[in-house]
């Protein structure tokens, strides 16, 4: 980046009449720009437009977070269009090289500030006083915000959750990526799905059919997902509930309207079988891989046919879905999905936290969970984002997240990156943006992000305060099982033309919040809230890993503290 382009921009625009207090921050951002400081530059245009200078946004806007601009001396190549379903486009250009792009300082530190001592905060309603003003707290996460459970259904489901035979290769389970003795994840960053054997970092490649491709998400958390309230689910959001049809469910595979779903959990739960990594296999070792491959995935002789098929010939399930049912029929992939649905929305349920417990005013927290509190609903800024009852928008935000790992998006040359949202809407304004979890049982959940790239919390919130410049100074702290002595899960941390566009994302989000900036003692406090959304009787499970499943296939996990 040269400081010229930013000179020939304010040359356009003109030199705003605003005194020498423009001129000297201007003065400022293009003293860095000359030296590849992309950050100190952004920041300088920010502080101008944050203090009301229209020229100044103009500027920011032209230079920075334009979809699409190159502002780059000499135009850098475009990467090859990336094949996405059967649509492509061209990748945004890069905005930074680099060079620059590793040259970002963060912003300088305050002195810290003294912080008060204070007793535990005792129950209070949900307006609660915070450093002067009020802030608004949510109502407590209770048995009405969810969905009512069959717990009959839900005992056949745990079962299903646990048995490889809904794997291609039957090798793989459900519960071997959202283990309930790893906090319903799998506890490494990016995991290994069917051609394995282990769980977490234990998991190794075994067998004829060895995996050697890790799975390109991080497995996210299973807590809550039977909230009334869900409406997208996957990092992307590729399942969701359409707005304008809330009866109806968006999915990958159309809007399967043909079915009977009790929730879009239990739509969500046709979607693994079918993938190469997770549990489908690669084609050539066993007919779902094959039928995948060859996009037959429904009707008589399509994949979710012949899994429910498999179930439907183990006489135990065959018979408990007749009982359940009160019907003896063949078994269908959309009974097993709600099954398993079932399961996971009474199994993986997280509401009697100590903050339930404070905004339900039945307990207090102490002074340093009620001072993280304060800082998450207020100066923070986290619940911007991290709002209402689950404490999720459940939108989707571009935070600057490290990409480490194969990537989800494929080109002519495999899987090379992850534009998240944008890969589901093919909008540009989309790219490198991920749905916002819910926070429940969040210390449990780790490694955190859409690849699993931070293992250290205080990390990942350091890098949220302003993720531009989180990327750029980011060490690899992820938690990989090892899968080849020559695999690089780290190559793409490298390449300018997959940072670029990401920091890019990044600054356009950045534009629209205020930027927040933290000592270590309250980065410390907000960790002492994020505690206190940990629901300790939920992580010890209800019905436990179980010994043996109906087809008789073995059971991963059995040693976990949920036998």
């Amino acid at each position: 980046m040269r400081a010229g382009v930013m000179l020939s921009v304010v040359l356009s625009f003109g030199i705003p009449a605003a005194g020498p207090s423009f001129a000297q921050t201007l003065n400022q951002g293009l003293a860095a720009m000359e030296q590849g400081d992309f950050f100190t530059a952004f920041s300088a245009l920010r502080r101008l437009e944050q203090a009301g200078d229209p020229q100044a946004a103009r500027m920011l806007d032209e230079i920075f977070l334009t979809p699409g601009a190159t502002p780059v001396a000499a135009p850098m190549p475009a990467p090859a269009p990336a094949t996405r379903g059967v649509v492509a486009r061209q990748a945004s250009p890069a905005v930074v090289s680099v060079a620059p792009l590793r040259s970002i300082r963060p912003q300088t530190r305050l002195e810290p500030a003294a912080l008060p001592v204070v007793p535990d905060i005792a129950p209070h309603n949900s307006q609660n006083t915070a450093q002067g003003g009020m802030i608004e707290l949510p109502a407590p996460l209770d048995a009405a915000a969810f969905r009512q459970v069959d717990e009959t259904l839900a005992a056949i489901g745990h079962l299903l959750f646990f048995d490889p035979i809904l794997s291609g290769n039957k090798d793989i389970s459900c519960a071997v990526c959202h283990h309930p003795s790893l906090g319903s994840g799998d506890g490494v960053s990016l995991g290994l799905g069917t051609g394995a054997h282990g769980l977490g970092e234990e998991r190794i490649p075994v067998g004829t059919h060895a995996a050697d491709r890790r799975i390109p998400r991080n497995a996210p958390a299973l807590w809550n997902l039977g909230a009334k309230e869900i409406r997208v689910l996957f990092h992307d959001g590729r399942l969701e509930v359409d707005r304008d049809n809330p009866a109806m469910r968006l999915t990958p595979q159309g809007p399967l309207d043909y079915m009977e779903f009790d929730s879009i959990l239990a739509a969500q739960a046709m979607f693994p079988v079918l993938s190469q990594e997770e549990m489908a296999g690669r084609p050539g070792e066993n007919p779902i891989a094959d039928a995948v491959q060859e996009n037959r995935i429904h009707g008589d002789d399509g994949a979710w046919a012949k899994l429910a098929a498999r179930v439907d010939a183990v006489p135990d399930y065959r018979m408990a879905f007749a009982a359940w049912r009160g019907q003896d029929t063949a078994i269908a992939m959309n009974e097993i999905a709600n099954a398993i649905a079932a399961f996971i929305e009474s199994e993986f349920r997280a509401d009697q936290t100590p903050f339930d417990a404070y905004l339900r005013e039945t307990a207090a927290l102490s002074a340093q969970a009620g001072e993280g509190m304060r800082l998450f609903y207020g100066r923070a800024n986290c619940a911007s984002c991290h709002t209402g009852t689950l404490l999720s928008d459940q939108r989707f935000h571009a935070m600057g997240q490290p990409p480490i790992g194969p990537g989800k998006d494929r080109d002519e040359q495999g899987y090379t990156r992850d534009i998240g949202r944008g890969g589901v809407t093919f909008d540009p304004e989309d790219d490198y943006a991920f749905r916002t979890p819910m926070l429940r049982n969040v210390m449990t959940t780790g490694p955190w992000g859409h690849a699993g790239a931070f293992s250290d919390i205080r990390d990942f919130l350091r890098h949220h305060l302003d993720p531009v410049a989180g990327l750029a100074r980011y060490e690899p702290q992820a938690i990989l099982p090892d899968l080849a002595p020559d695999d690089d899960d780290f190559a793409a941390l490298r390449d300018e033309m997959v940072i670029a566009p990401i920091a890019q994302a990044a600054a356009r989000s950045m534009a629209q919040r205020p930027l927040v900036i933290l000592q270590e003692d309250e980065i410390d406090l907000l960790v002492a809230f994020l505690e206190t959304l940990t629901d300790e009787a939920s992580l010890m499970g209800w019905r436990g890993v179980p010994q043996t499943v109906p087809s008789g296939l073995p059971v991963e996990g059995q040693a976990g503290r949920n036998e």
